[in-house]
């Protein structure tokens, strides 16, 4: 999941956003009252999933950038200022500024990373009724020794990535 916010400059509140912070660095309740509150401020938010087929094909980095300039590409009306967190996006028709460490210096790139992660968590929650035998309700389809005994017992789903599951659930076999 990629994604991009565009605040109302109009209904910032600066108070219900002063814990924005890298979404990893933030626990999964306050992530989703922070959640609550971008949505109730941006002007605009652009969502892009990835499929893990495409992510195996292109590879991560290139389809991280990819559905980056899309998320970019896809605000209308066209924000003054665009920023992305350490990357310039190559082949987006999208005026941008790369900001290094943006997450810890621009509250629309550390919300853009709190919408992502929290969209990304309710579709995982949603993917668990779908196969339940994975446990993704628990880790979100991060790897975990649970999710490696999964999927080595159960095999891969559409969600995993082929290109990456071999070395990585070996691994845990390794731990």
């Amino acid at each position: 999941m990629v994604a991009s916010v565009c605040y109302d400059v109009e209904r910032v509140d600066r108070r219900r956003l002063a814990q924005l912070d890298d979404s990893k660095r933030v626990p999964p309740e306050l992530r989703e009252e922070l959640f609550t509150a971008i949505m109730q401020m941006a002007l605009q938010v652009v969502v892009i999933t990835v499929p893990a087929a495409e992510i195996d094909r292109r590879g991560l980095h290139k389809s991280n950038l990819r559905a980056l300039g899309q998320a970019l590409e896809s605000l209308d009306p066209a924000p003054d200022v665009c920023l992305t967190d350490g990357f310039s996006v190559p082949g987006c028709g999208r005026e941008h500024s790369r900001l290094i460490g943006g997450d810890g210096r621009s509250a629309a790139i550390a919300a853009a990373s709190i919408v992502a992660k929290v969209v990304r968590d309710r579709h995982m929650h949603r993917m668990a009724d779908r196969y339940p035998e994975y446990g993704f309700e628990r880790h979100v389809g991060y790897i975990t020794p649970e999710h490696g005994a999964a999927v080595r017992r159960h095999g891969v789903t559409p969600l995993h990535r082929r290109s990456w599951h071999a070395r990585a659930y070996a691994e845990l076999e390794l731990a």
